[in-house]
């Protein structure tokens, strides 16, 4: 069986309550060797310890702030409570951190400075930053482009772009994030994925949102990675066995 990693799941959510444990064995037993999960914000973090200490061998936890839970009451207090975390432990990465102008243009002042921050510890502490970019391209590209220093590297998550946009990503020392929306009938992901090299790419679920075809409408979670595995091998007209191993050669390396 070919091994793959997860780069982006919540296996945390509350949505996993019920069978969170065979859950994640389902994971493992379908080769899915490592689980990396980004955090959204304080109330998250415990929940993600404990899957964490439950797997070690597999699930990875990061440590950041979520575009979408940066409010003005709120996120001066949460970016405190990251930077604490971050000084306590070591974490798989930084995130999950952005721009997100789907739910809440209103923020994108505050939400700029709470990606700033996070930046910042991505580069200062030598850790891959994972960004939420929905409906935000150019400005996380903005951003990312000012702060490129040599020492920033990361995750566009759930790309969904222009080809022009995934080739500046890429060429920013970035790799595509790639999950179920490309199995989506409409999709344009198949088409600009052929033109990008496959050491740019890493496979991702988002579960439990975003899940592949032929399980859209219900629950995403980390055993339908393969899913987008045979979907990319389609699109690049690759075998599944290449696929798999240059996906996972490429999160080991980004997370090393």
């Amino acid at each position: 069986m070919n091994h793959l990693i997860d780069t982006h799941t919540h296996l945390y959510s509350h949505k996993f309550d019920a069978d969170r444990t065979d859950m994640v064995k389902r994971a493992i037993s379908a080769g899915v060797i490592r689980m990396y999960l980004p955090n959204i914000d304080a109330e998250s973090i415990d929940g993600m310890l404990a899957l964490e200490a439950e797997f070690p061998e597999h699930c990875f936890a990061m440590m950041g702030l979520h575009p979408g839970s940066v409010q003005a009451t709120t996120y001066r207090k949460e970016l405190e409570i990251v930077e604490q975390w971050l000084g306590k432990r070591a974490w798989a990465g930084i995130g999950e951190t952005g721009i997100d102008l789907y739910w809440d243009k209103s923020t994108l002042d505050i939400q700029k400075i709470a990606f700033a921050k996070q930046i910042e510890w991505a580069k200062d502490l030598g850790r891959p930053i994972i960004i939420h970019s929905r409906e935000s391209n150019q400005e996380c590209l903005e951003m990312v482009r000012k702060a490129q220093d040599g020492r920033l590297r990361g995750i566009f998550h759930c790309f969904s772009g222009t080809l022009e946009e995934a080739r500046e990503m890429t060429g920013l020392g970035f790799m595509l994030g790639i999950g179920g929306t490309l199995t989506y009938p409409k999709s344009e992901l198949p088409v600009i994925l052929r033109e990008i090299p496959l050491e740019h790419i890493v496979l991702e679920t988002d579960a439990p949102y975003l899940p592949p075809v032929p399980y859209r409408g219900k629950r995403n979670e980390s055993a339908y990675i393969r899913q987008t595995a045979e979907m990319l091998s389609e699109a690049k007209v690759m075998p599944e066995a290449q696929i798999a191993r240059v996906t996972t050669e490429n999160a080991l390396r980004m997370f090393a």
